[in-house]
């Protein structure tokens, strides 16, 4: 998972990139880089972290009032300094850094090689920048035009921002499928990957669409598509600030993101749970409510954690409002020929908004008729722009890479959703309903009770550490928790995890295990306890 970072404007450009850069170090890296510009463009890149790339460029001259800054993570070629971003091109002109996976960049690549040019790295990278700068000579055009033109040849995601040696006041930027933002400043403008870099210098910002191509000089911002055509850019206001993203005394980000959770969760209902008054505040539910109540089906839509938040929603929805819910796999759904018919309802889950395979597939339902209704948590992204009505969870940034308090907050919007829509169906009882309120409202004082066990789950991670394999089981609406519990384990301590239906554990998965397996067993005191034990 890559980071990109940008800036231009009238005050130094490396220490903002490589703050920007250390601030994106969340999202995991094998190499780093930066370019920038100062009467010549200079690239500087180095294997391994940025502390790294930084005791490189010890007494090197830096000064520069535009410039470029990437973190890798090796998708095309191994991790080495050669294979770094941001690459030249064969000119030395033109530098580039890129998130993302060029699918044809074979066929570039072949074209290129027939045409005398010869590559320094492994990468799609290097292939995509030198098949710009080829469309710009051929053609006599902008690096503008040649992006564009370019692009239009492209399969696959990326983003991209380039510097022009020619045109040392430009910074030329583009997406599909992978995140871009802009901050707006005062005669500046910032770039990255999320809003991370540019918190402390401001909070206007404008998310890029797909197949827009951004044109940013110090004191202007211009996108257009790849027609040519001029679009009008959504600025928003970020309701965050700098401590949000900082460790605040925590060893590590995705600590402190747990410890979080009875604020975030509080946080998420606040305004819209009233347990005393018996009402639930939806905005997005209550002015589809029509839409909401009377579809035949939802389809809920995700990826990774999200995906198992929708799997928790389809218990809930089906227990509570009696209407029929399918859980799809964004990345499986977009590539295969769905039934949708007009007027299902499409639920999209994303922590960040951006998630590629979602946002293909909610465009593939919306042509067919589907009403889309958007679960995210950062304000203004591509999802909640691209949904007919939705909700956000107001967990705040979310650094940590292994989600922790996305996930509950998902959940409390999920849930809250349910309610109000089995109370407007009538499928739920006044007392379940007042009932379900208040235990609802209770959840971020009895989440704050659990976090102060932390010692006592410190002896048991202590205990169990040197395991090779985990099982995690649970029945009904613990069964997805299960499945979360297992990932979280697979991401954060590289242990194998299965999670499985506990009655499914004799079909199979027993065969595996034995007295050196841990098996964590999901067992409140619900209706599947006997069952579970």
């Amino acid at each position: 998972m890559c980071g990109i970072v940008g800036y231009i404007g009238p005050r130094q450009a490396y220490p903002i990139i490589i703050t920007g850069l250390k601030r994106q170090e969340y999202r995991g890296y094998d190499s780093t880089g930066i370019a920038l510009i100062n009467h010549h463009l200079s690239v500087y890149k180095k294997k391994g972290k940025v502390a790294e790339l930084e005791n490189v460029l010890i007494g090197k001259s830096l000064s520069a009032h535009i410039g470029i800054g990437h973190t890798r993570w090796a998708t095309h070629g191994e991790p080495s300094d050669r294979n770094a971003h941001p690459h030249q091109s064969a000119s030395g002109k033109l530098a580039m850094i890129h998130n993302g996976i060029i699918e044809n960049y074979a066929q570039l690549k072949q074209e290129l090689l027939n045409k005398g040019y010869t590559f320094t790295s492994d990468t799609d990278t290097e292939v995509l920048l030198n098949f710009i700068e080829e469309i710009k000579k051929n053609s006599q055009c902008s690096l503008e035009e040649a992006v564009r033109i370019a692009l239009k040849r492209v399969s696959g995601a990326y983003v991209i921002l380039l510097l022009d040696e020619d045109n040392p006041d430009t910074i030329i930027a583009a997406r599909k499928g992978s995140p871009l933002v802009i901050g707006i400043g005062k005669g500046e403008h910032f770039l990255g990957s999320d809003a991370t870099p540019m918190l402390e210098y401001t909070k206007e910002v404008v998310y890029v669409n797909d197949y827009e191509v951004a044109i940013v000089k110090a004191d202007e911002l211009i996108l257009k598509n790849l027609g040519n055509e001029k679009q009008t850019p959504y600025i928003i206001t970020l309701d965050m600030e700098l401590a949000a993203i900082e460790k605040g005394g925590y060893d590590h980000f995705m600590l402190k993101e747990i410890f979080e959770q009875p604020s975030t969760i509080y946080d998420c209902l606040r305004g819209r749970l009233d347990a005393d008054a018996g009402t639930i505040t939806m905005k997005g539910v209550q002015d589809n409510i029509e839409q909401l109540t009377q579809a035949n089906r939802y389809i809920i839509i995700a990826c990774g954690t999200s995906w198992h938040a929708g799997l928790v929603a389809e218990y809930i929805i089906e227990e509570l409002c009696r209407i029929p819910v399918e859980v799809e796999y964004a990345s499986e759904f977009r590539y295969r020929n769905p039934i949708i018919n007009k007027g299902d309802v499409i639920i999209a889950i994303s922590q960040s908004g951006e998630t590629a395979d979602t946002l293909v597939a909610i465009e593939k339902a919306k042509e067919k008729g589907a009403i889309i209704f958007g679960i995210v948590n950062v304000v203004g992204s591509s999802i909640a722009r691209a949904s007919h009505a939705g909700a956000y969870t107001h967990a705040g940034p979310e650094i940590g890479v292994a989600s922790t308090k996305a996930f509950t907050a998902q959940l409390a919007v999920l849930t809250m959703m349910a309610l109000k829509i089995a109370k407007e169906k009538g499928t739920i009882s006044d007392d379940r309903y007042a009932n379900l309120l208040f235990e609802l409202a209770d959840i971020p004082e009895k989440v704050e009770a659990l976090l102060k066990n932390a010692d006592e789950i410190k002896v048991i991670a202590e205990k169990y550490k040197h395991a090779t394999d985990a099982l995690y089981l649970g029945r009904g609406y613990n069964f997805p928790i299960a499945l979360e519990g297992a990932l979280k384990l697979k991401e954060i301590s590289y242990i194998h995890a299965e999670g499985y239906p506990a009655a499914e554990m004799k079909h199979g998965p027993i065969a595996l295990i034995d007295e050196t397996t841990p098996s964590v067993v999901l067992a409140p005191s619900d209706a599947m306890y006997e069952k579970v034990i």
